[in-house]
């Protein structure tokens, strides 16, 4: 794409939720094998074509079971949810989104980005220039069963919710496939 020096109209089709003339790009590569993120699409609508503007507007799309890398960096985040239901995580913590909710995430906060069973699409303006993600270190939900040989072990039969009763928090490298996307579906 050539500079754009003119207004421009880009259309929408709603029906495939894609903009007319802007090509998807990968999100990212994958420099651990492919576990970092899965199923994500980045679309940018305006800092692709060397518009002068401090900033660039991109619109990400996840597809369902999907996720985004577990990142931090040094530039902060806002967010517009524009299409489908999902979870964002923002350091411990995780949050049910859905179209029109807005996410604000300052900087050093690590987040990541989860679709559930739709596709799962936002906007997401950032400072054209700007630092690149780092991985973040990975919080991972355990049973108390898995790690204190002396409690009594959850039953079968009890569905244990991630940070709820009966889990703890621990960090480790681990990706967010090797957590599975199920983990965050209730």
């Amino acid at each position: 794409m050539t500079a754009r020096s003119r207004p421009t109209v880009v259309r929408f089709d709603p029906q495939h939720f894609r903009w007319a003339g802007v090509p998807p790009k990968p999100y990212r590569s994958h420099p651990d094998g492919g576990r970092a993120w899965k199923g994500v699409e980045r679309f940018v609508l305006v800092g692709a074509a060397g518009e002068p503007t401090a900033f660039h507007l991109r619109y990400f799309e996840i597809a369902p079971g999907g996720y985004s890398s577990w990142e931090r960096h040094r530039h902060a985040h806002a967010v517009l949810v524009v299409r489908g239901r999902g979870r964002v995580r923002l350091g411990k913590a995780v949050h049910r989104v859905r179209p029109m909710d807005f996410i604000y995430i300052p900087a050093e906060v690590p987040h990541q980005f989860i679709a559930g069973r739709q596709p799962f699409g936002f906007l997401c303006p950032v400072d054209a220039v700007r630092d690149r993600p780092r991985p973040a270190a990975r919080p991972v939900a355990r049973p108390h069963s898995q790690r204190s040989p002396g409690r009594r072990a959850a039953s079968s039969r009890r569905r244990l919710r991630p940070g709820g009763p009966g889990w703890l928090w621990v960090y480790d490298e681990l990706s967010a496939r090797d957590l599975g996307a199920q983990f965050w579906e209730r």
